[in-house]
């Protein structure tokens, strides 16, 4: 593996690896494909995938966030409602509620999250999405910003959350938002080191990255490759360390984990090969415009062929398909660039990461062993 040029600081190798779900709350699963998916989106079998989830080493959950029947999504449960339920079902596991700054005023929506961090002890979480899909803003009613004015509109919106979580008579007078001497009680659950509720946005264009490092506590990347993930990793670091401030980084991951390599690939060749062509290209119409419609093309899906979109956060790319040491060694060499979470999405979710986390997991645990006390676990050079 060649050398890689990066801010990495070698210490955070230290710091055990998070791993996370997408919650299938809508329909479909997580391709957009006709072949088999064993999956739900309905309460019963999400509360016993949270459940299984958290007893197998996941410490975090993200639900989705889609309001219109659309691109194989023909059914859908809210986000924040299913968190919450997902929080009450659970006694470990953080639930990540994605949320739409427009479709929320930010005082509410911090509000319902602190009732949710109370109830759960302090495992309540937002990812800000800035909104890639016109349609549910304009069918409101609702005005549709253009790229960067939304990611604008997104950091007021974190900024907004973070001192009603902090701070008491909080005053604030943006662009798109005003308070005015509010003060929310009760406030976060107490949890040592932790100053609020956990905030997390992602994207890959310049304005996404500015937020990630100028305002949110973690920044997710769609799936990447190992150079796309450092490049990202510098730019958003650089960006932090503007602003004083330090990010944690989750990567979006596809896992298709099989006894070989061979049956991995073969797997994900059937997946493409019975992708549902009209709704990957109705994705792909509606999304590419994100990085279109910025001036130097970096946005969401910008570059992302047929074949990446029938994953619809480019899981593919990150290529964690083989067996569970091969997966595991892949996983760590993501760590060893400054990869913090893995955001995992499966075909066969109950049993497919029930084994990722009895086979998979444990491995890495072992690989990060070796990592703190001899730096190279595997002989992968950054």
């Amino acid at each position: 593996m060649t050398e890689q040029t990066s801010s990495f600081d070698q210490a955070s190798t230290h710091e055990p690896l998070k791993f996370a779900y997408w919650v299938p709350n809508v329909s479909g699963g997580l391709v957009v494909s006709n072949i088999e998916q064993r999956t739900s989106w309905d309460y019963d079998y999400n509360v016993k995938l949270a459940q299984t989830a958290e007893r197998v080493g996941f410490e975090y959950a993200l639900s989705q966030v889609r309001y219109l029947s659309s691109y194989g999504a023909a059914q859908q449960h809210e986000s924040t409602s299913i968190s919450l339920a997902l929080l009450l079902a659970t006694e470990k596991l953080k639930v990540i509620a994605a949320v739409h700054p427009g479709l929320w005023e930010p005082a509410v929506l911090a509000k319902f999250i602190l009732t949710a961090d109370q109830f759960s002890k302090g495992r309540a979480a937002v990812n800000v999405v800035s909104g890639w899909f016109k349609d549910e803003y304009t069918k409101l009613g609702l005005p549709w910003l253009e790229h960067d004015e939304r990611y604008r509109r997104s950091a007021e919106f974190i900024e907004v959350l973070r001192k009603l979580w902090t701070e008491e008579n909080v005053q604030f007078h943006g662009d798109f938002y005003r308070v005015n001497d509010f003060t929310l009680r009760p406030g976060p659950y107490p949890v040592p080191g932790r100053p609020h509720p956990d905030i997390f946005q992602g994207g890959n264009s310049t304005a996404a990255r500015f937020n990630g490092g100028a305002h949110a506590d973690w920044y997710f990347s769609n799936g990447k490759d190992f150079d796309g993930f450092t490049e990202q990793y510098d730019d958003v670091t650089r960006v932090a360390a503007e602003h004083g401030r330090t990010v944690r980084f989750g990567l979006n991951g596809f896992a298709i984990v099989r006894d070989t390599e061979a049956e991995a690939r073969e797997q994900l060749r059937e997946i493409i090969a019975q992708a549902d062509p009209a709704s990957v290209e109705g994705f792909r119409k509606s999304v590419q415009q994100a990085g279109a419609s910025t001036a130097d093309r970096k946005g969401m899906w910008a570059d992302s062929s047929f074949e990446d979109l029938v994953q619809y956060n480019d899981g593919f790319r990150t290529q964690l398909f083989g067996p569970p040491e091969q997966v595991a060694e892949r996983i760590i060499a993501y760590k060893k660039r400054g990869v913090d979470l893995f955001l995992l999405g499966f075909l066969h979710f109950q049993e497919e990461l029930e084994a990722f986390g009895e086979k998979v997991i444990p491995i890495v645990r072992e690989l990060e062993a070796d990592l703190a006390r001899t730096g190279d676990p595997i002989g992968v050079a950054r």
